[in-house]
């Protein structure tokens, strides 16, 4: 055991790998927002702007790859790693500058472009974080400063620009101020401050990790951090980071519980859920459905309401639009189509299931219906002596073992005694075409 932890340690360890001064000196060469890099930066800005403008994903992609914004952060980071306070101060100004010169240059594209964009999507993508986005921001530092460090570089940096996705809450802001719109601006910069601290956040946890030196100089221009400014500073960026990744953690599971609600009652009888919303606050959460048909009873209503219940949502945050005309203003004709389209085919579906489990019945009733008729003929045409049949079925109960077992069993009447051979020769033609072992002939007297 202990020779395969070790194996196991020996993989994972990066300590070997890792290059202190390259590491240093590559992410403080990064921080400055100046000349080409400023510029880079505003063509980059502009190039996702026009992405997302157009929905165009690999437009984005493209813009990532070429955006030198990880630099301040991750230097952010590295100065509360190494207490160095200069460094701190460095990236501080050197983020305000690139967060201005995005903010300027996304602003100035949407205002001054003539393309109208009809379907926002990939713009409202930038205004709702969620856990994902926090888990995204959080290994991605960790596997960008880890490319920085090792010895060997690889092509990392630029997954990790991609994957964090730092600059298209920066050109929703843009867009937002270009259309005076509030809910992108502050969607959108809350965002980019939840990705900029937990870059910082795994960066400064890698520095620790990996035992980076602390700052030691004697230059009054490059002090390090004193340690109450570093305890601020820390309870500055750790606390927000807990609040944010629990409130983004309890908006995400509300948001899972109200879709997993909803998918379990799309179809409530004559009605149906053709659309909800989710309305998340720290003040108050809310379900908003939307339901076409006829109105909902009380009956289906309680069902409801004692399922949300069971997923922690009460009954008091669910709110029910049964009118189909109250329809919302982001929702379009084809979207309510499509529920309606999909509530007539499980309507269909579900009708085909009852059809065919009624046919599954009907064959197995047939197959347990005794031809009483047409047997009774068919033994007067053999025996003319018989009056008289009448068949049953029945079960009979073993006294020792309890079992329950089926029992046919045929009523002969005739004009005079069968003698037994005869009875035994029609029990068993009776077993032969009733197919069924248990059959017994009672000669009626």
């Amino acid at each position: 055991m202990n020779k395969y932890l070790k194996r196991l340690i020996h993989i994972v360890n990066v300590r070997e790998s890792v290059d202190y001064q390259t590491a240093d000196s590559s992410i403080r060469n990064n921080i400055a927002f100046r000349g080409p890099n400023a510029i880079i930066l505003a063509c980059a800005i502009i190039i996702a702007s026009v992405g997302l403008n157009v929905n165009s994903i690999p437009v984005i992609i493209g813009a990532m790859l070429i955006s030198p914004v990880m630099g301040p952060i991750m230097g952010l980071g590295l100065a509360l790693g190494t207490e160095d306070g200069h460094l701190l101060k460095e990236s501080l100004k050197n983020y305000a500058v690139m967060v201005l010169i995005s903010i300027l240059a996304s602003s100035m594209f949407f205002l001054l472009s003539p393309l109208n964009l009809e379907n926002q999507s990939e713009l409202l993508a930038r205004t709702n974080p969620t856990i994902y986005d926090v888990l995204i921001a959080l290994f991605g530092g960790f596997a960008g400063i880890l490319e920085t460090s090792r010895k060997e570089k690889g092509t990392v940096i630029s997954g990790v620009a991609i994957a964090t996705a730092l600059m298209p809450p920066l050109c929703t802001i843009g867009y937002g101020i270009s259309e005076f719109r509030l809910v992108y601006i502050f969607g959108a910069l809350y965002l980019f401050l939840i990705n900029t601290i937990f870059i910082a956040l795994a960066t400064f946890l890698a520095v620790k990790l990996f035992k980076f030196p602390a700052v030691e100089t004697t230059d009054d221009n490059h002090k390090r951090l004193s340690k109450r400014w570093y305890a601020v500073i820390m309870i500055v960026v750790l606390a927000p980071s807990i609040i944010t990744a629990i409130n983004v953690v309890k908006e995400n599971n509300f948001k899972i519980n109200a879709s997993t609600l909803v998918k379990n009652n799309k179809n409530m009888g004559k009605s149906f859920i053709y659309d909800y919303k989710t309305n998340y606050s720290r003040k108050s959460q809310t379900i908003e459905i939307f339901v076409a048909g006829e109105n909902l009873s009380d009956e289906v209503r309680e069902k409801l309401y004692n399922e949300a219940e069971s997923y922690g949502i009460m009954r008091s945050q669910i709110l029910i639009h049964e009118d189909a005309t109250i329809m919302r203003k982001d929702i379009s004709e084809a979207e309510i189509m499509k529920s309606v389209y999909e509530h007539t085919d499980k309507q269909i579906k579900a009708l085909n299931d009852s059809i065919g489990k009624l046919n599954e019945r009907l064959v197995a009733y047939n197959e347990s219906v005794i031809p009483v008729n047409a047997i009774a003929l068919e033994l007067f045409a053999q025996h003319p002596q018989i009056t008289n049949v009448s068949i049953t079925r029945g079960s009979t109960v073993d006294a020792e073992t309890s079992e329950e077992t089926e029992q046919i069993v045929v009523f002969i009447t005739a004009e005079q005694p069968i003698k037994q051979d005869l009875h035994e020769q029609i029990e068993r033609w009776l077993k032969v075409r009733l197919q069924n072992e248990n059959v017994l002939v009672v000669e009626a007297k």
